[in-house]
């Protein structure tokens, strides 16, 4: 192999390895990515990304998944039932008495779809 393949791979390495940790910073990707590495009950929400969907509320118990979540677009409750990992609804709700963290007060919520 030539000094100059050499020099290309090292450069083409180091520009990946750049844009990855450049992605990571700026983005959900390796939180998100770490959380769904560690912990088997974790699951990422159907509507939302890898890139952009942020948990705010994590399970305090034996497993560290997600309880609440949000993206851009919806807020999301982890419920783990037969039918559905997770229901959500929009951010731009009119639900009365919202609080981001209390399923209670959330309305009209849609149920997600299991991947």
């Amino acid at each position: 192999m030539t000094s100059r393949t050499s020099r290309s791979i090292f450069f083409g390495m180091a520009g990946l390895l750049s844009a990855l940790l450049i992605a990571c910073m700026a983005t959900q990707l390796g939180s998100n990515a770490w959380m769904l590495l560690t912990d088997r009950s974790n699951t990422l929400p159907t509507e939302s990304s890898i890139f952009s969907f942020e948990p705010y509320v994590i399970n305090e118990g034996s497993s560290n998944y997600w309880l609440y979540g949000k993206d851009g677009r919806n807020y999301y409750h982890f419920v783990h039932r037969d039918d559905a990992a997770y229901v959500y609804l929009p951010i731009d709700n009119a639900c009365p008495g919202f609080q981001r963290d209390d399923i209670g007060t959330w309305c009209n919520v849609r149920v997600g779809q299991r991947r």
